[in-house]
């Protein structure tokens, strides 16, 4: 068991949720309680992300870092462009401009890469597909830990095969983005359970247990089918460190929602969110294209700042379960597994 992992005294791992959920404070206040940290560097630029890792160091010296890896599947212009015309009456209800299909952007992989090497953390992990092996082996000469996402077992085995230091096996039932190995491939419709419990055919590394962890009793089911950790990520949108919009922190824990649905509405690549009227005026349309979507869809989110309707309200299956508290709180619950 690698280092970092190992000095957990609970077996679990927040989600690095970007956009703004994922604070300095969480991942400190996860950390200190026993679990693992996480940052999310995605849509941050390089600064904003060093400036986050310099919070966290400061309150703990056990956390990771997540990075977005640059889209394989090219979006097509086409239908962005279609999509673009489909989202024009929404912005004008909204007064805001009609959106356009904007350029490809790589979140400034190659960047956050450099300076992750240059100033080194604990562990990163990487999400929306592979690093490569001449990635991983700058980080690790360094000393950092290397976590892979799959959503199949065919993704596992290509985690595998850059020897992590483990895997996270992301379920059907996680909220927010699923982190297939490109955009265009439809979110595979394994279960938590079922993937844990055929991880092993797989890999024999460590595995990660995410998707619609709500309560210890969930985890220690899914450890007993052979996880080692088990990564929360919705139950933490709602606690008092979150970085969560107001509003999707009150459509959690309101009652007023009571399902979630796979949508590629807000950024073109299929995540769990609660059921909404943006969702739904979208179904027809939606296409795959990230991360051109989510910059057209930014403004409208903007302009709909207080109004849940128009959010990407992420969320997993497990929802219900949350409650506005304290971070430590949702670890203590986690430290009898």
């Amino acid at each position: 068991m690698t280092s970092t992992l190992g000095a957990l005294t609970v077996p679990l791992i927040q989600a690095p949720m970007a956009g703004g959920p994922s604070t300095a404070a969480l991942a400190v206040a996860v950390s200190q309680a026993g679990g693992l940290g996480m940052l999310a560097a995605g849509y941050k630029t390089v600064e904003a992300m060093a400036a986050e890792i310099d919070d966290v160091r400061a309150g703990t010296l056990i956390f990771g870092v997540n990075v977005f890896v640059p889209e394989a599947d090219p979006s097509d212009p086409g239908a962005l462009a279609a999509y673009a015309a489909a989202l024009a009456p929404m912005a004008a209800e909204l007064g805001v401009a009609a959106p356009e299909p904007g350029p490809f952007n790589d979140d400034h992989y190659a960047a956050k890469l450099d300076y992750l090497v240059a100033n080194p953390v604990p562990l990163v992990s990487f999400t929306f597909g592979l690093p490569t092996a001449d990635d991983v082996a700058r980080l690790r000469s360094v000393g950092t830990e290397i976590v892979l996402n799959a959503t199949d077992p065919e993704e596992i085995s290509a985690a595998d095969a850059l020897n992590p230091d483990a895997i996270v096996v992301q379920g059907i039932e996680a909220g927010g983005h699923r982190a297939t190995h490109g955009q265009a491939k439809e979110p595979a419709e394994n279960t938590t359970h079922e993937l844990v419990s055929s991880a092993r055919e797989y890999t024999d590394k460590p595995v990660i247990a995410a998707g619609g962890v709500s309560s210890a009793a969930v985890a220690r089911n899914l450890m007993d089918a052979g996880a080692s950790f088990v990564q929360v990520g919705t139950l933490f949108l709602t606690v008092d460190e979150a970085g969560t919009k107001e509003a999707h922190m009150d459509a959690l824990v309101s009652g007023q929602y009571r399902d979630t649905v796979v949508t590629r509405a807000f950024s073109g690549r299929a995540a769990r969110a609660l059921s909404n009227r943006f969702t739904e005026r979208m179904t027809a349309n939606q296409v795959a294209g990230y991360p051109q979507v989510h910059y057209m869809t930014a403004p409208l989110r903007a302009a709909s700042a207080d109004n849940p309707e128009g959010l990407n309200l992420w969320a997993g299956t497990g929802f219900a379960a949350c409650r506005q508290r304290p971070a430590a709180e949702i670890v203590a619950e986690f430290r009898s597994l």
